[in-house]
């Protein structure tokens, strides 16, 4: 298929109005962003191939503090094309508080896949480095860091999607969860990211 990404374009607008108020604005230095992050969820193979997108991995969107990461991401379910799909997006502190409560039962609950592929559940895990590491009765955990190598499994074994949204570089995502974490990302994901000048739109 053909898809007219400026049509995708003025109707992310549109949306972005409805769900996110009348402050919701799309700045033009973010287009390059937006763009690959319209070729992804659309999955334009050709656009994809030329783009070097994967389009059986998921989304690592990257972008200094207020760009706009979560309300994209948010409004890109609108943009599905497998109806079996339930896109959710979660923050990684609300996942650290559940681990605080729960237990490391919290952790087996991210990383469940159906293999039938019947309703599956895409996770996008918001705000990675912005949750603490917790303890369970005594025992410190690391709870972002399990989520992910344990959805690394699935995803080697069943193609289980993953996105995530932070504000970390690199070297940062490797110094809070370690180099094992950090390979396993660059398997999982297509890196996406905002220019580092892309404004605060909270201001």
């Amino acid at each position: 298929m053909n898809y007219d990404y400026e049509l995708a374009w003025q109707w992310l607008q549109q949306k972005g109005t409805e769900f996110q108020g009348k402050k919701f604005t799309l700045h033009e230095s973010d287009k390059p962003a937006i763009t690959l992050l319209f070729c992804y969820f659309l999955q334009d193979q050709q656009i994809a191939n030329s783009l070097g997108i994967e389009l059986q991995k998921g989304v690592l969107l990257t972008g200094p503090v207020g760009c706009g990461k979560t309300s994209l991401m948010k409004l890109m379910r609108f943009y599905l094309q497998n109806d079996n799909q339930r896109f959710i997006t979660k923050s990684c502190r609300e996942v650290s508080f559940e681990f605080n409560k729960n237990g490391y039962d919290v952790i087996q609950r991210y990383a469940q896949s159906n293999p039938y592929k019947f309703n599956q559940q895409i996770y996008c895990f918001d705000d990675l480095g912005t949750e603490s590491a917790l303890k369970y009765y005594g025992n410190e955990c690391n709870v972002m860091a399990e989520v992910l190598l344990s959805r690394y499994d699935l995803y080697v074994s069943q193609g289980l999607i993953t996105h995530l949204t932070t504000n970390l570089s690199a070297s940062e995502i490797e110094a809070t969860y370690g180099i094992r974490v950090r390979s396993r990302l660059r398997e999982m994901f297509n890196l996406i990211a905002f220019n580092k000048d892309s404004p605060d739109k909270r201001t």
